[in-house]
């Protein structure tokens, strides 16, 4: 294990972190330096230190294993989110140590939780860094850097591999330098049209661009205490909705629609199982809403009944309303869909209807051969047999995801929660949702949790946001010798 290759290469993914903090910094400057200007400087010394040093006396090697990769990628996440807490720290007010690192987990990971019980009261250029983070996290920082630095050779490769479950690899079927390319070229096209058409609707530019960060990288950061509900108006809720389905969609198959290619969202089995899952789902929900007299007119109740659905099912979590207020029926459907999510190869989290899909065709093709015992039956997706091993893969992946959530329900009770906001702060968490119910409705913070489930949720939010089998790997060194 070469662990001077290892730190070179997260140093560049601090590089990159620090670029944002600048950024930031330099937003204080225009708007007036701003409280925040002086914390995001001395964050952005800091951490291009880090860096750097790392670059001038580490060598640069065009291969490495995959064990490596595993470090690498792991390492990175926790350097970025390490770094990323400083402007929270040397900013103050409500960040101390737990906090920070809670806020900057959280969005990094596109959670979206926040300990913040007055956003509004952040200067500007904290709320853009506080966005950014969404959006360096939405695409994962290593993959920013495999883009940045073309002599990376095989390194690319393995990165990919590690930072890509394979079933997000599926439906790339090109080169990993162009798979990388596709990411983000359609991360950023969507990021900039938003933008665009939030302004239309009636954002200021800068509301705008902080939004489109938070809906794109599916994480749902806002500039405003009570979320896109402050904005008001339908225009901003269509323009929003819209983009969160889009953004819970496979990147590849949409550059593939774009581009003309025949393996689009069209053709796609996935796609239109995920499409018809969040109509009927969002559809059930308005029904109920109506039925239940929570709002007296269907147009409302399908208004915020939709919104609420693909917010959670995206792993967004924007809010318009206050869910936790909601019928039963209402409430048990979204925090099923908070844990299944969306497409792999997205920016949401959650199990992924992928999976849902594929466990649900094993499942029939099982019963399926213990009535024919002679027969053949293979599990297909899009026309295409599915090996056993990424089926066992897949299975053996859901029951990891919701033992994680039992645990993290156990372990909240020990410090007095209640069942359901136990149960919202560990499935919220490993979904990469943010909020859920209880205390931590979606007009609630996590801002008076305990210290130790505040860590045991960064915990989870990490789990959840490198899938699991990434994030467990460097645990077990004994195993890769």
């Amino acid at each position: 294990m070469r662990f001077k290759v290892i730190i070179h290469y997260m140093g560049v993914v601090l590089l990159l972190n620090a670029a944002f903090m600048l950024l930031s910094a330099v937003i204080a400057a225009a708007n007036g330096m701003d409280s925040g200007f002086w914390p995001l400087l001395l964050s952005f010394a800091m951490t291009a230190a880090l860096g750097a040093f790392p670059l001038f006396l580490t060598p640069s090697e065009r291969n490495i294993s995959s064990k490596e990769g595993y470090l690498i990628v792991v390492g990175s996440w926790l350097a970025a989110c390490v770094m990323a807490m400083m402007p929270y720290l040397l900013w103050g007010g409500p960040f101390g140590g737990v906090n920070a690192w809670f806020e900057s987990v959280s969005g990094l990971t596109t959670t979206g939780s926040t300990i913040l019980e007055n956003v509004e009261a952040l200067p500007r250029s904290l709320l853009f860094w506080r966005s950014s983070t969404h959006w360096l996290g939405g695409i994962g920082v290593v993959m920013f850097v495999m883009l940045i630095l073309p002599a990376m050779g095989q390194v690319r490769t393995t990165l990919s591999n590690a930072q890509l479950s394979p079933l997000a690899k599926e439906n790339f079927r090109y080169k990993t330098q162009k798979t990388i390319q596709i990411l983000l070229v359609v991360y950023l096209g969507l990021t900039l049209a938003q933008t665009f058409l939030l302004w239309v609707a009636g954002m200021g530019w800068f509301d705008a661009v902080n939004h489109a960060f938070s809906t794109i990288a599916t994480g749902g950061f806002s500039t405003k205490n009570q979320s896109l509900a402050f904005f008001g108006g339908t225009g901003v809720e269509v323009v929003t909705i819209l983009f969160m389905i889009v953004s819970g969609m496979h990147f590849g198959l949409i550059y593939a629609t774009l581009t003309g290619r025949r393996n689009n969202l069209f053709r796609s089995e996935l796609t239109r199982f995920y499409l018809i899952v969040l109509g009927a789902a969002g559809a059930a929900v308005s029904l109920v809403l109506w039925l239940s007299n929570v709002y007296s007119d269907l147009g409302e109740s399908l208004r915020y009944g939709f919104f609420q659905l693909v917010s959670v099912m995206t792993s967004t979590g924007f809010a318009t309303a206050d869910s936790a207020v909601w019928p039963p029926f209402a409430v048990l459907t979204l925090v099923f869909f908070s844990i299944v999510g969306a497409c792999a190869g997205s920016t949401t989290g959650g199990i992924k209807v992928d999976r849902l899909l594929l466990s649900v065709k094993s499942m029939t093709a099982r019963v399926r051969q213990l009535q024919h015992p002679t027969a053949i039956v293979r599990v297909k997706m899009d026309g295409v047999p599915v090996n056993e091993g990424a089926v066992g893969l897949v299975n053996t992946f859901l029951l990891f995801f919701l033992l994680l959530i039992v645990l993290g329900t156990l372990f909240c009770t020990l410090f007095g929660l209640d069942l359901t906001t136990a149960f919202s702060v560990s499935f919220a968490s490993m979904a990469n949702v943010g909020p859920g119910f209880g205390d931590v409705s979606s007009m609630a913070t996590y801002a008076h949790l305990p210290v130790p489930v505040k860590m045991a949720a960064t915990l989870l939010m990490l789990l959840g946001r490198l899938e699991i089998f990434g994030f467990i790997q460097i645990f077990f060194f004994r195993a890769w010798k």
